[in-house]
């Protein structure tokens, strides 16, 4: 079995080094794992750390934003026969000790898709971030019908299945919406485990938090356009 670990990275020489350092080379009845580091438009060492650590980098031009460099992987791994797809974050506040538990629900046949949610064991999670992705939960689970506790969480994996029918349109925060949206189109199999995240004054200016009101309203609405206005 193959497994394709992508990392989008966008100007993340600050964490990225220690971030490919910390992911296991062997994983339980995985033949292969291949570490693939999607450099969004970086202009700072991104790129150089991901070769010096032996990952295979795809770098685009220009910033594209998250959904843009997440299509990016799933069509690599498409076009590379992969049988398993993990996502993980540049920015450092995934634990790598998380990925057997959220990659095993896929290597046994249970799940389709799985996502590593923060929010079974928020301890330790700032209330601004709670609420920021409670409520796009529940905006997601309105536009989509598919609920989870943890819909804006970049530590997910996908089976072969899944990443053959998922589809990706946004280019932007929105994608990690978006899934759940092909998730109920494509009437995969949903499954959550808990995992912890590491909070630092760096990664909590990443994603939906404190004073980043505008940037969910612009993810809501680019949700709503998804939903009603392309097939």
């Amino acid at each position: 079995m193959k497994v394709a670990i992508i990392i989008p990275a966008y100007n993340e020489e600050k964490t990225l080094g220690e971030v490919l350092e910390s992911i296991p080379k062997r994983f339980p009845k995985i033949s292969k794992t291949e570490i693939i580091v999607i450099s969004d438009g970086s202009r700072d060492e991104t790129a150089s750390i991901a070769l010096k650590s032996g990952a295979t980098l795809i770098e685009h031009d220009l910033n594209r934003g998250l959904g843009g460099a997440l299509g990016t992987g799933f069509e690599y791994a498409r076009r590379n026969n992969f049988d398993a797809v993990l996502t993980f974050d540049a920015d450092g506040q995934h634990n790598s000790e998380d990925i057997w538990p959220v990659l095993r629900p896929i290597i046994h046949g249970r799940a389709d898709v799985v996502i590593g949610s923060r929010l079974k064991n928020p301890k330790g999670m700032p209330w601004f971030r709670i609420v920021g992705i409670w409520g796009l939960n529940i905006i997601t689970a309105l536009f989509y019908w598919v609920w989870s506790t943890d819909s804006q969480s970049g530590l997910r994996a996908f089976s072969k299945k899944a990443i053959k029918n998922i589809d990706i349109h946004s280019n932007k925060m929105e994608v990690s919406s978006e899934f759940f949206f092909e998730i109920g189109r494509k009437e995969l199999k949903l499954v959550e485990v808990p995992i912890k995240s590491i909070y630092t004054d760096y990664s909590l200016t990443k994603g939906v938090g404190k004073g980043q009101f505008k940037h969910g309203i612009g993810i809501i609405s680019k949700l709503i356009y998804r939903r009603f206005f392309t097939k």
